[in-house]
């Protein structure tokens, strides 16, 4: 039962998505060449409510499900960490068209051609998990 709320939630986040047009590619093309503000709109709005509710699970003292304390460790400021890491990021997300949550969505509105895109997301993360010890951290 736990997990059917899960998968309902999945299926609202999915609803929003096709109906924001998050996962459109032409609105995905519009922003990485600065030609509109849609993306970016959605992209800030997700951010600022993640961030609010961060603020209140620290500030609240709120629990997971389990009843557990929810504890957040220090991110490391390393710079190369994350300027290397949003660049290819960046470059498979204007390549493939869609980001990780999309593509999973477009998979189940029928793109069966995303598998492919899902298949080079799985053997990314793969590589990097083999590489992980050598890259700048």
């Amino acid at each position: 039962m736990k997990y059917l709320r899960f998968l309902a939630l999945g299926v609202l986040f999915g609803v929003v998505l096709m109906k924001s047009q998050a996962t459109s590619w032409f609105r995905i093309y519009e922003m990485f060449q600065f030609d509109s503000f849609h993306m970016y709109g959605i992209i800030g709005s997700a951010v600022a409510i993640g961030l609010v509710g961060v603020l209140l699970i620290k500030k609240m003292g709120w629990k997971d499900f389990d009843g557990n304390a929810i504890q957040y460790a220090d991110k490391n400021k390393s710079v190369p960490r994350y300027l290397i890491g949003g660049i290819v990021f960046g470059l498979g997300w204007a390549l493939s068209g869609a980001c990780p949550g999309p593509m999973y969505v477009l998979l189940g509105s029928g793109f069966y051609l995303l598998l492919i895109v899902i298949l080079g997301a799985v053997l990314g993360t793969f590589v990097y998990g083999l590489v992980r010890d050598r890259l700048p951290h």
